[in-house]
C-alpha cells in the first residue's frame, strides 16, 4: 500500500517535489551557520591566546573609550570648532550615530539574543578586561557607531576618511581583543554602521538648508 499522492502522482505530498527539498535547505542553512559560528569561536579563541602584553592595556583604552560613542561625539565636538564643511561632517557623523544606536540597541538585539563570549573559558587574560556588558552579544554596538561616524563624515570630510577608518576598525577589534564580541559581532556592526551612514547621509540630502545653517 502507497501513502497519498498529489495529482502527479508524487509521494511526496500536494506540494510534490519542492516540498521535499525545503527540509533539505534547512538543513543545509542550518549547517552553514553551525560552521560559521565555529569559525567564529575560532578565531575568537585564536585572539585570546595570542600574547600582545605591549597592545592589551593601550585597547582596554580605547574600548572604554569608546563606550557611549564618546570618542566619536569628542571628535565631532573638535569638526564643529572648525569650518562649515567640518561642521557638516559632525552633524551629519552624529545623526549616523543615533541612527547606529537606536537600529543596534531596539532591533539588532532583540532580534538575535547571543549570548556573550565566555572569557573565562577562552582564557582572555585578565589585563584586558572592561566590564562584560548584560546586552545581547550580536550586533557590536562599539562598531556600529564608530563605523557610522566614519563612513558619514568621510563622505562629507574625504580628508578625514582614512584617519577615522583607522580608529573605526581599531574599535571594532578592540571589542574582540578585550573579550566582549564575537569577530562576527564586530562585523555585522560594520555593516550596520555603514548603512546607518547611508541613512543618515541620505536625510541631509533631502534637508540641505538645515545642514548647511547649522
Amino acid at each position: 500500500m502507497t501513502g497519498p499522492t498529489n495529482a502527479d502522482g508524487d509521494p511526496r505530498g500536494p506540494l510534490g517535489p519542492a516540498a521535499g527539498r525545503m527540509p533539505e535547505r534547512g538543513r543545509a542553512l542550518r549547517a552553514v551557520l553551525a560552521e560559521l559560528r565555529a569559525v567564529d569561536g575560532a578565531l575568537y579563541a585564536a585572539v585570546a591566546a595570542t600574547s600582545t602584553p605591549a597592545l592589551d592595556r593601550a585597547l582596554r583604552r580605547l574600548s572604554h573609550a569608546a563606550d557611549h560613542s564618546k570618542v566619536s561625539l569628542g571628535i565631532a565636538a573638535a569638526l564643529s570648532l572648525s569650518g562649515a564643511r567640518a561642521r557638516r561632517a559632525a552633524l551629519v557623523g552624529v545623526a549616523a550615530v543615533a541612527v547606529a544606536s537606536a537600529s543596534t540597541n531596539l532591533l539588532g538585539k532583540h532580534l538575535v539574543h547571543r549570548a556573550r563570549p565566555d572569557r573565562e573559558a577562552a582564557r582572555v587574560t585578565t589585563d584586558r578586561y572592561v566590564p562584560m556588558p548584560a546586552s545581547a552579544s550580536f550586533p557590536s554596538g562599539h562598531t556600529a557607531a564608530a563605523v557610522a561616524f566614519a563612513t558619514a563624515v568621510g563622505v562629507v570630510l574625504p580628508e578625514a576618511a582614512v584617519p577615522l577608518g583607522a580608529l573605526a576598525s581599531a574599535v571594532g577589534y578592540s571589542r574582540v581583543h578585550t573579550g566582549v564580541h564575537y569577530p562576527g559581532d564586530v562585523a555585522a556592526g560594520a555593516v550596520l554602521g555603514i548603512a546607518s551612514a547611508a541613512a543618515a547621509l541620505a536625510a541631509a540630502s533631502r534637508q540641505p538648508n538645515t545642514f548647511t545653517a547649522w
